[in-house]
């Protein structure tokens, strides 16, 4: 492809020649190209002046939904967010408004208007702000319901509790900086009425209601997220006693007590990670709380499901591309080697295996420079669920991701790993030319998220959209890397951890690659990952 654009130009220039010659009888017709207008970056203060963190998280920029999502900690002010630096793709301008000021209010989301050539495009700035509230009496039978919008509270204690003589455990109803008037924590306060409290931050004040009832009920389930070799049991009870959980066959009548170290306390809930169950089998869990116990719940457990071609025996050649999956088979595993063979050889190829039905067993993703001297770049060897769509220049544009519903513990990798000198850096966004001569380092990485389509992956400099482990969208996320010479193949146990357990996937995203930064045309020359094999692990 480099070799055609380089022939083409010895062409145009005299083309050009002409056309400048005859400019007055020329008109030009051609449509401008087809490029968006992107935020090349976006800072926000990392500190306040006290050196207290302003970001929970890094910035994310957006491009294909126009997007700057800035994700703030507790102490930053929403309404005055302290802009450092910006900047726009080349040919970009900023119509509306003209610029950004030094401080953004993000309480709503800002809405900005870009352009490029003759075309505008709508952006959003919005901020993302999580503000732990809690509040804890004594006695206290579940968890208290904190409405944020409306700013109330509500607790339960049981039923013959002298509401005029409540003892406050702990409150927290606005963020790190807040301060509440009157200060109600390890006090005894009368909650035979609602109490009114006032929480004073960055300049602004907000009352809160807090009001308290009784309940006959000493202890409740309150769901059960069951997985696959897994369950997750959630109850309410009255803090301070003997609260549990008990778990059973639905075909037996006897209990059994789920251990005291895999049960969380939080006041009067508690929640329990109930493990080794046996896959699509029906159970029954009951919550406890000294000789009082709940309702009782039944939930099945769901199936155990493993990953299509995960040892890799499917291969087929077409061309110069090989495909990990069977001529005549569908398509689960791809790879990016659509793109490094418009200038050189697939760099991920199977494994040969004389024991295997197919002659293969395992997959070679070798990282290595793809082209003839300056006309080429680096291509990382890459192994992924889901499609390489298409190529875009010489950068490639991914579908990342496969549709599923289960939730695995962990992911366990069969690799070898053959590092190398970084020997190609990127000089742009990122710059990755301190990395120059240190050993490069792989990744396998799995992600399950609720998107309602794959998570498109671009690697054009000037479009770039890689995968963000904190996106909105991800369940679910764990990974492995190394950037040492494994000899001999290993299996690797990558753990899973869950952002919340009733939140069901829609797709699995599993990645490897010989060079960690290879979407950004970083490492070295030679770096050689093997994948034997995955399997998905459903217990802990």
């Amino acid at each position: 492809m480099y070799t055609f654009k380089h022939i083409k130009k010895a062409f145009i220039l005299p083309a050009v020649a002409v056309a400048v010659a005859l400019g007055s009888c020329i008109s030009n017709n051609l449509p401008y190209p087809w490029v968006q207008p992107v935020f090349d970056k976006f800072e926000v203060a990392d500190t306040d002046r006290e050196g207290h963190p302003l970001l929970s998280s890094a910035t994310e920029i957006d491009s294909a939904a126009r997007t700057v999502t800035v994700n703030l900690s507790e102490w930053a002010d929403i309404k005055r967010v302290p802009l450092s630096d910006y900047s726009l793709s080349e040919g970009s301008v900023m119509i509306s408004p003209e610029s950004l000021p030094a401080e953004l209010d993000l309480s709503e989301p800002m809405t900005l208007t870009l352009g490029m050539y003759d075309r505008t495009f709508q952006w959003s700035i919005v901020a993302e702000q999580t503000i732990e509230r809690y509040f804890t009496v004594s006695s206290q039978v579940g968890a208290s319901q904190i409405d944020v919008e409306n700013h109330t509270v509500k607790a339960l204690v049981p039923t013959g509790q002298n509401l005029a003589d409540i003892h406050v455990s702990s409150i927290k109803l606005g963020g790190l900086s807040a301060v509440m008037t009157p200060d109600l924590k390890g006090e005894n306060v009368d909650f035979s009425s609602p109490v009114t409290v006032r929480v004073t931050e960055f300049g602004q004040t907000v009352e809160w209601t807090i009001s308290i009832g009784q309940t006959d009920v000493s202890v409740e389930m309150d769901r059960v997220d069951a997985w696959t070799n897994v369950a997750w049991l959630y109850a309410n009870a009255e803090s301070g006693k003997q609260n549990g959980f008990e778990y059973r066959l639905a075909s037996v009548e006897e209990w059994t007590q789920v251990p005291s170290d895999w049960i969380t306390h939080n006041g009067g809930s508690l929640s329990a990670c109930l493990r080794h169950l046996q896959a699509d089998t029906r159970y029954v869990a009951r919550a406890t709380s000294g000789e009082d116990h709940s309702a009782e719940v039944t939930f099945t457990t769901e199936t155990n499901v493993q990953l299509p071609n995960s040892d890799f025996t499917q291969w087929w050649l077409n061309g110069r591309v090989w495909n990990p999956w069977s001529a005549d088979g569908e398509s689960f595993w791809d790879t990016g080697n659509r793109g490094a063979a418009t200038i050189g050889q697939s760099n991920t190829v199977p494994i040969d295996n004389p024991n295997s039905s197919t002659g293969y067993a395992g997959a070679m993703l070798q990282t290595k420079f793809v082209g003839v001297s300056i006309l080429g770049k680096l291509a990382a060897g890459n192994l992924f669920a889901g499609s390489y769509v298409r190529t875009d220049g010489t950068n490639g544009v991914l579908a990342f991701g496969r549709p599923f519903t289960r939730r695995p513990t962990a992911v366990k990798a069969r690799v070898r790993y053959v590092t190398a000198p970084i020997t190609h850096v990127s000089k742009s966004n990122p710059d990755f030319t301190h990395m120059m001569g240190e050993p490069d380092t792989c990744i396998v990485w799995c992600a399950l998220g609720d998107w309602d389509q794959p998570y498109e992956i671009r690697t054009k400099p000037s479009d770039r959209q890689l995968f963000d482990r904190d996106n909105s969208g991800v369940i679910a996320y764990g990974e492995m890397t190394s950037g040492n010479t494994m000899p001999d193949y290993t299996d690797v146990v990558i753990k899973l951890d869950y952002k919340s357990t009733d939140r069901v996937p829609k797709y699995l995203l599993l990645t490897a690659s010989a060079s960690k930064y290879g979407d950004y045309f970083t490492g070295g020359n030679g770096a050689v990952l093997y994948v034997l094999s995955y399997e998905l692990l459903y217990d802990y």
